[in-house]
């Protein structure tokens, strides 16, 4: 397996980075592209879900992506220490009869010595909101360098 640089021990600059890059990966909306960041044999918790290896997380945000259309992400490092990073983060989308959603939520990541995320826990809550409450409006991809962050929007 390719080393994924940043690689840990992660600095603030290095952590920021790569949240930013997994941040990046998960606008993509392609499970195959995004589950490349995640050892083979990868454990996830997400919400009360839980997911083993790479296999599992390709179905497991295939499916994600199937439901939550048109998804947009912002991620924030909250915490590193060594090879462990704590993120916050909100994205929007809506379900097939247009109802639209922010979830808010927190990670947990731990990753090995060539930088590939081997755990990841995920809390998440959804809050339903009327479409003119949305914040994120740039195109589907990667959020613009320019557009507000969390923090800056009172996330």
């Amino acid at each position: 397996m390719a080393a994924r640089s940043p690689l840990p021990p992660f600095t603030r600059d290095t952590a920021i980075e790569k949240v930013r890059l997994a941040e990046d990966a998960w606008n993509t909306r392609d499970p195959e592209q995004v589950a490349q960041g995640y050892t083979l044999d990868c454990y996830w918790r997400n919400r009360a879900e839980f997911v083993n290896g790479r296999d599992e997380i390709i179905a497991f945000l295939t499916r994600k992506w199937t439901r939550e259309l048109d998804y947009r992400l912002i991620k924030e490092l909250w915490a590193f220490d060594g090879s462990r990073i704590a993120v916050r983060f909100a994205y929007e989308s809506h379900d097939d009869s247009g109802n639209w959603f922010r979830s808010y939520g927190n990670e947990n990541w731990e990753f090995n010595e060539e930088g590939v995320m081997v755990v990841r826990y995920a809390c998440i809550n959804d809050l339903p909101i009327k479409e003119p409450e949305r914040e994120y409006h740039w195109p589907l991809g990667r959020r613009p360098d320019d557009h507000p962050g969390l923090s800056d929007l009172g996330f």
